[in-house]
């Protein structure tokens, strides 16, 4: 089965969903009182919560790394070992190592993110024993067989082929272009066209080898197991790994200055509107106030940019805009959609609104009601046991302390209408980057033109 990292996902909907998962905290009943930190007998350490209200066991683990350790001029291979590593390893062939995931409900994933090469299992409590051992050859022995890395390839291929022609993907790979040139960060995770043909099993072996090692494994289970069991499951699984990664230093970079602005001709007939600028990194003190005061500017149905694009002026269906960090950098970035006539006074639209919250800030009203919602969203943030797996895994890549959920609500509590004026300025006072993909200004009055059918 193929998996795209997070740079061949759709902007809109991969980086705001990360941005509300990393911030959003489970009910203090649900995790606070019971997380755990776990250390096995072989030293491998885990947050972990015993959970027996349904048998399931939820896993969620990540090496540091991922998409921006893939070498110069062959981006992707963090992407296409993802998407091999489960395609036959140990003594099982790809059909094989499937039919036994499948036999037993066992569900076992990998991406390779900006940062992290990140896994995923979830699987019944009787089914553990299997579901780590599978895990265990998948990390240690796969084969990246040439028929299994070609046919990986063809669909890498396809899917980036559909990209040139989908103006969503088309914004994401020039904003991040823009944002940040030639750092890892400014290439795409899923590679291009031109990239992935050139990989070879000898790159993909070399990451293997660099990347997934115990030093920079994070771990965070949830679920029906008790300490001692998951401990042992654990050291069988990871334990065999090299002691140390030998990664590539990645440079701190600050995303390109705005204002400025990047325009990508596509004829269709909605264009897309990327924007963004330097954000605010996780541990920056004014991250909190940061966080809140986004969420009046962009977080939702209530948000400024929404009522002003959607229900002032009917420019799109929806706008959002939001924080992403990252270890070396942060943006804030949004999206939208509008018809290309209109697509001139969406984005004035949307300068005006970004330029009015940081001379002005939010009202006292908006901090209020922003907070409100903040603190008693996070009760139906997390109600299954992988998502709370996966943000404790989150936490622990953020540096957070393990009592993060219950100090959260206080962090929003404590901040003022001067810190939330204070950080919408440093946010937006310098304006925006903004790329649109669309129809040239001067055909976006004209309709698109519409192949003619042959019998």
């Amino acid at each position: 089965m193929i998996r795209f990292s997070i740079g061949a996902q759709r902007l809109a909907s991969g980086l705001i969903a990360g941005a509300v998962l990393l911030t959003l905290a489970a009910t203090p009943s649900h995790a606070a009182a019971k997380i755990q930190r776990l250390v096995s007998p072989g030293g491998i350490e885990a947050w972990f919560v015993q959970d027996a209200t349904v048998p399931l066991i939820a896993m969620e683990y990540a090496f540091g790394g991922g998409a921006a350790q893939d070498p110069a001029g062959k981006s992707g291979v963090g992407n296409m070992v993802a998407s091999l590593l489960d395609e036959g390893s140990g003594d099982l062939d790809s059909k094989t190592f499937h039919e036994r995931l499948e036999r037993r409900a066992i569900e076992l994933s990998f991406s390779s993110t900006r940062d992290y090469f990140r896994g995923s299992l979830r699987m019944l409590k009787d089914n553990k024993d299997e579901a780590f051992d599978l895990l265990q050859m998948a990390l240690t022995s796969p084969h990246f067989d040439t028929a299994d890395v070609e046919r990986i390839r063809a669909q890498v291929l396809s899917g980036l082929r559909r990209d040139t022609t989908n103006p969503t993907s088309l914004a994401s790979r020039k904003f991040l272009e823009v944002a940040f040139g030639d750092h890892p960060y400014g290439r795409q995770g899923n590679g291009t066209l031109d990239s992935v043909p050139k990989i070879e099993v000898a790159d993909m072996k070399d990451y293997v080898r660099r990347v997934i090692a115990k030093d920079s494994l994070r771990i965070a289970v949830v679920g029906d197991v008790d300490a001692d069991t998951l401990g042992k499951l654990l050291d069988k699984t990871f334990g065999g790994l090299p002691a140390k990664a030998s990664l590539t230093p990645v440079a701190e970079v600050e995303a390109t200055r705005p204002p400025q602005r990047a325009f990508v001709p596509l004829d269709v007939p909605q264009t897309v509107v990327t924007f963004g600028g330097p954000g605010i990194r996780r541990h920056d003190p004014n991250f909190m106030a940061a966080y809140v005061v986004n969420h009046i500017l962009g977080g939702g149905s209530s948000s400024r940019l929404y009522k002003e694009v959607r229900e002032k002026r009917g420019l799109a269906y929806s706008v959002y805009e939001s924080l992403l960090w990252m270890d070396r950098s942060a943006l804030f970035i949004g999206n939208t959609g509008t018809r290309a006539d209109r697509a001139g006074e969406t984005v004035d639209a949307i300068e005006k609104e970004i330029r009015r919250m940081a001379e002005e800030g939010p009202t006292q009203k908006e901090l209020d009601e922003a907070k409100s919602y903040l603190k008693g969203s996070q009760m139906l943030a997390l109600d299954t046991s992988s998502k709370l797996a996966q943000a404790l895994l989150q936490y622990q890549l953020d540096k957070l302390p393990i009592d993060y959920i219950e100090k959260r609500n206080a962090l929003v509590d404590a901040v003022t209408l001067d810190d939330a004026k204070k950080v919408a300025k440093q946010l937006w006072d310098q304006g925006l980057l903004t790329v649109i993909v669309g129809r040239a200004p001067q055909a976006a009055a004209q309709p698109a033109a519409v192949p003619l059918k042959t019998n």
